[in-house]
């Protein structure tokens, strides 16, 4: 059975995808790209598509999450960049989320069914995430609640400062596939690379997004070492 990740730009170019190849599938939501490894233990969908270019907003989160279904995936493990709300979760760090807060509006699949799914990650799967970790020395944070905002902005500083008191982390997809995952019955998890402090955490810091997609990219490393692993994991059982 194929592990499915989600992921941003970062992932591209990992030891992760070696020999991976390109693939487009079409479902009722449209065009889905991914790349899948020669022994289909992995199916990875990028989520902002093969030119790295679809900004948060413009996300087919529907598609996303469908095609892992129609292609037999029932494990996925999303991964996020993320702004930290607290000063002791420092840029660098690793979080699994143990539970999200979304106010804005989150796609789903029920669009005209009367159907509410109780929202959720899989606690089966933050636990092997959070095993590996510690198995092989990288250190994370095991808990933690990712709050979603809209995008393709960031947030202001006062938007932070009300945020701050009820989530650890922020970003702009984590809650809508997992929402989405619960509804078509797929365990879901997250593992979030935390790249910057949130606008206006440390006062004297001005955010900008380049600045983010660099500090993505030196997280990689220790994120690719417990994928890796988690993958070895998953199909060894």
């Amino acid at each position: 059975m194929s592990l499915g990740i989600i992921g941003g730009t970062s992932l591209f170019g990992t030891k992760l995808l070696e020999g991976a190849k390109e693939k487009e599938v079409e479902i009722k939501y449209g065009t889905v790209y991914l790349l899948s490894t020669a022994a289909h233990e992995i199916i990875f969908i990028p989520r902002h598509g093969k030119e790295r270019n679809i900004p948060p907003h413009r996300i087919n989160y529907k598609a996303n999450i469908m095609a892992f279904k129609e292609l037999g995936v029932e494990k996925i493990i999303g991964v996020t960049s993320v702004g930290s709300l607290k000063r002791e979760i420092k840029p660098r760090f690793l979080v699994v989320p143990h539970d999200y807060i979304s106010l804005c509006s989150i796609p789903s699949i029920y669009d005209d069914e009367l159907v509410h799914v109780t929202p959720g990650l899989d606690e089966g799967l933050r636990t092997a995430i959070i095993k590996v970790a510690k198995d092989i020395g990288v250190d994370l944070v095991e808990n933690g609640v990712y709050f979603q905002t809209m995008g393709p902005r960031l947030e202001t500083r006062a938007e932070i400062n009300l945020i701050k008191n009820y989530a650890d982390v922020v970003g702009m997809s984590m809650a809508s596939e997992a929402t989405l995952a619960k509804e078509l019955g797929l365990r879901y998890a997250n593992v979030s690379t935390v790249d910057n402090y949130a606008h206006g955490i440390i006062a004297e810091e001005e955010l900008e997004y380049n600045m983010i997609v660099d500090a993505a990219s030196k997280s990689m490393a220790e994120l690719e070492k417990v994928l890796m692993k988690l993958i070895e994991v998953i199909h060894a059982d």
